[in-house]
C-alpha cells in the first residue's frame, strides 16, 4: 500500500525542535536533583516556560526566522512575583533563567537545522517542490489557456530532467501587457498546476504555474521563485 501525506510538514524542523526540548527536560531533571528543597514539578515546568518569554531581535537567514533573545523579560516577571515570598526566587530562580537560555538552545537547533533541510530538500530541484503527481492536474486560470490536459506520465519521467532557467520579470511584465486593450493581454503562464505534493517532510508550500507552451514552470514559494524548462510539453496535445 502506498501511503502520501498531503499536509505540510517539515521534517528537519521536527526532529531538532524535538532534541532542543530532549536538551532543556535533561538539564531541568539535572538542576532539580540537585535542589534541596524540591519543588512542585508543574511549579518547574511554569517557571521554565514563563522565563522562556523575552524580547527579541528577528532576522531572516535562509528563509528562516532566527529569534535572537536580548531581554530576559520572563525572568524579571518571575522575579517580581516570587520576590514578595521569602526563599522563593532563590528555589525557581535557576529555572527561569534555563528558560531564558533556552531560546539559545532554540536558536542552536534552528542553525543546525538549516543546512541539514538544505541538503535533503535542496531549494534549486524541482522535485523538492513537486514529488507526488499521482493526482496531479492542470486548472485554466486565463482566458488565454487552451483546452489542454497534464500529461502526467511526461511529468514524472522530466521531473529529475528539468533545468533551471532565468526569469525575466521585466520582459514578461511586457509581454503581458502590451496595451491597455485587454484582447492583447499575453499570459505567459496560463495554467496552474493543482493536486501535486512536496517531497515529503520538506515543508515547501508552494503556487505552480505552468507555462503556455507546456514546458516551462514556474515555483512561486514564501521567500523565491524559481523558474525550469522542459525539452517535452506537459501537457496533452501541447507544442
Amino acid at each position: 500500500m502506498d501511503i502520501h501525506f498531503d499536509f505540510s510538514f517539515d521534517l528537519i524542523a521536527f526532529i531538532s525542535g524535538f532534541l532542543a526540548w530532549c536538551v532543556i527536560g535533561f538539564i531541568v531533571y539535572r538542576i532539580y536533583k540537585k535542589q534541596a528543597e524540591k519543588p512542585k514539578v508543574w511549579k518547574v515546568i511554569v517557571s521554565v516556560l514563563v522565563g522562556i518569554f523575552c524580547f527579541s531581535i528577528n532576522l531572516q537567514f535562509f528563509g528562516s526566522l532566527l529569534k535572537i533573545p536580548i531581554l530576559p523579560l520572563g525572568v524579571w516577571i518571575l522575579f517580581g512575583i516570587l520576590k514578595r515570598k521569602e526563599g522563593r526566587w532563590q528555589i525557581y530562580r535557576r529555572f527561569a533563567w534555563l528558560g531564558f537560555y533556552a531560546n539559545f538552545i532554540f536558536l542552536a537547533a534552528t542553525l543546525i537545522a538549516i543546512p541539514a533541510h538544505l541538503l535533503l530538500y535542496p531549494e534549486d530541484e524541482i522535485s523538492t517542490y513537486i514529488s507526488n503527481v499521482e493526482n496531479a492536474a492542470i486548472i485554466n486560470i486565463h482566458p488565454s489557456a487552451g483546452n489542454y490536459s497534464l500529461n502526467i506520465e511526461k511529468l514524472q519521467s522530466q521531473l529529475h530532467n528539468m533545468s533551471q532557467a532565468t526569469i525575466y520579470s521585466e520582459e514578461w511584465y511586457e509581454e503581458t501587457f502590451m496595451g491597455s486593450d485587454s484582447k492583447k493581454i499575453n499570459e505567459r503562464f496560463p495554467y496552474q498546476l493543482s493536486g501535486a505534493s512536496p517531497k515529503w517532510g520538506s515543508g515547501m508550500e508552494s503556487i505552480i504555474y505552468v507555462e503556455a507552451d507546456g514546458k516551462g514552470i514556474l515555483v512561486t514559494a514564501p521567500n523565491k521563485q524559481l523558474y525550469f524548462r522542459s525539452k517535452d510539453s506537459l501537457l496533452k496535445g501541447g507544442k
